[in-house]
């Protein structure tokens, strides 16, 4: 990693997430997401004083690390666990064990299921402590007891002790279901909040600077809470799932109708409400859309949500440009979420594949616009790793049984360093992506109306394939619009008078009629 620091400070890299990189199991530790010591560099990656030496270097280059921390359960295979499989009462103490199935019977009334395919139920049979445990994740995956404070004191010496290793942001994993209270579905109690403010207190007196972000898969308007008041903070910061989600099934539709929504519901949270905005991560693309919107679109739910599933697996799905697989999928419910990465879903593996240039050049154009609608939005900005060079789909995983059950390693895969060489080479996939995003970046720095004060808000284009984003600092104007369709269209933004320029084109424009091209995006600014 710090060999190619020169490479993220070339794309003026603020902040660098790396995916779980403390001991683990192996092979099964879901990603790394199964801890084994949290105060440990896993010796496949590296050791605590490189990790030492890399926040250094990045510390240099303003570049602020960011690690998971993994809050709500320890590996089967971490100190705490084997010392409770050998009995220790202390350190059964600190899951949740149950001799009989009582409890965990009354438990699984109420207590949805994570997994229901690839790990059904909540609870795991342990045969050293002839004890069933609390597993809500996978079996190997156990939960901690934050009943027993011992856990919480112990958690937050973990995490400062990575804070002193120079980690300034901590990515909080699974916040929601970190307390368990019978009788409940296990998610969103109000014990999680007090749980994250103590958190913040603490930091907020040893070590100030840092900074938690909190992964949160609700609906927007149910998301405040984990901010907390101003008086009473809790996150700095979220993930902002249901852009992304949006987004993409904007893009499936060609129909911005459900992203306009989503957007209006966020720009309509409290001001400390503060989101991380992407395209992709590491994870899957879960289909939680608003059914409420939904319906009141007359649009039905079920049959939304099939439709962008199997639109993304593509392969043998009509008309469509996707290539990306199933997650999860319930035969019972039909529920299913999606995996891929950003250049694969929007075109360009299917265009290359088949060696039609026309179909990869539209591609290209999808992922550009794809990432104009991201950042017009309110926030702050994140790459997934490979993005920036349009890296498509590893289906190598396959190949390994100890990845072959997890699609999500389609996406997760390594950084193809002699792809991105060719960032340099003019005529290239590469190169038109890599040069399309650092134009927006560079406008993104140089517009006042991307400043952190601007006012923002949707606007009606009369047109539901293209989707607007007007911003405003002082006496200055910005509208982003975006076609999330292969025809060209028309928008009318009625009410914006006088002329304004493209800062992609150049073109002088009158707000009123703007054509759009297929997938094109424009950022027109009014000074």
């Amino acid at each position: 990693m710090i060999e190619h620091l020169d490479y993220l400070s070339e794309q003026k890299i603020t902040y660098l997430h790396l995916m779980p990189l403390l001991k683990m199991p192996h092979p099964y530790n879901d990603g790394g997401y199964a801890v084994e010591d949290f105060k440990q560099v896993d010796p496949e990656i590296g050791t605590n004083e490189e990790l030492e030496k890399l926040t250094k270097e990045l510390r240099k280059r303003g570049i602020s690390l960011c690690l998971d921390v993994v809050m709500n359960h320890t590996a089967d295979t971490h100190e705490w666990a084997m010392r409770a499989k050998r009995g220790e009462q202390e350190y059964m103490d600190r899951y949740q064990c149950y001799e009989t199935r009582e409890i965990p019977d009354q438990f699984e009334k109420t207590m949805p299921q994570v997994f229901p395919e690839t790990a059904p139920g909540n609870f795991t049979w342990c045969e050293e402590m002839h004890r069933h445990v609390l597993t809500t994740f996978y079996p190997y995956q156990w939960d901690l007891n934050y009943h027993n404070p011992k856990v919480f004191n112990e958690m937050i010496g973990n995490i400062l002790y990575l804070a002193n290793m120079g980690v300034e942001v901590f990515r909080i994993d699974a916040v929601p279901y970190i307390w368990k209270e019978l009788g409940t579905n296990c998610r969103n109690l109000p014990q999680v909040h007090s749980i994250v403010r103590m958190l913040r207190m603490i930091l907020e007196m040893v070590c100030p600077g840092v900074i938690l972000k909190g992964e949160v898969v609700m609906e927007p308007k149910e998301l405040p809470v984990y901010f907390g008041t101003e008086q009473e903070p809790e996150c700095h910061m979220l993930y902002g799932v249901s852009s992304m989600v949006n987004l993409w099934a904007a893009l499936a539709t060609r129909d911005t109708r459900m992203l306009k929504h989503q957007m209006d519901v966020i720009h309509s949270l409290p001001k400390n409400c503060y989101f991380v905005n992407y395209l992709r991560c590491h994870d899957d693309i879960g289909w939680g859309l608003d059914e409420e919107q939904e319906k009141k679109l007359e649009i039905d739910p079920i049959q939304h949500k099939e439709y962008l599933y199997h639109f993304f697996e593509g392969g043998t799905y009509p008309y469509s440009f996707a290539r990306g697989e199933l997650y999860n999928y319930d035969p019972v419910t039909k529920d299913a979420r999606s995996c891929g990465t950003t250049a694969s879903l929007c075109g360009i593996e299917k265009g290359g594949f088949e060696g039609d240039l026309e179909q990869v050049k539209q591609g290209i154009q999808r992922v550009l616009m794809m990432h104009a609608a991201c950042m017009s939005m309110e926030g702050f900005v994140m790459l997934s790793s490979g993005d920036e060079i349009g890296q498509v789909n590893d289906y190598n995983y396959k190949k390994n049984p100890d990845t072959a059950a997890d699609s999500r390693y389609l996406h997760r895969s390594p950084f193809q360093w002699e792809n991105a060489e060719k960032r340099k080479k003019p005529g290239t996939v590469q190169y038109a992506i890599w040069n399309g995003l650092k134009q927006m970046e560079e406008f993104r720095r140089e517009e006042n109306c991307f400043g952190e004060t601007a006012g923002i808000s949707t606007w009606d284009t009369g047109n539901s394939s293209v989707f607007a984003i007007r911003r405003t600092a002082g006496r200055e104007e910005l509208i982003c619009l975006a076609n999330f369709s292969e025809y060209g269209q028309n928008a009318w933004l009625n009410c914006l008078e006088g002329e304004y320029e493209d800062l992609f084109t150049g073109e002088k424009l009158e707000m009123n009629s703007v054509w759009m091209n297929p997938y094109q995006y424009r950022w027109c600014v009014k000074k």
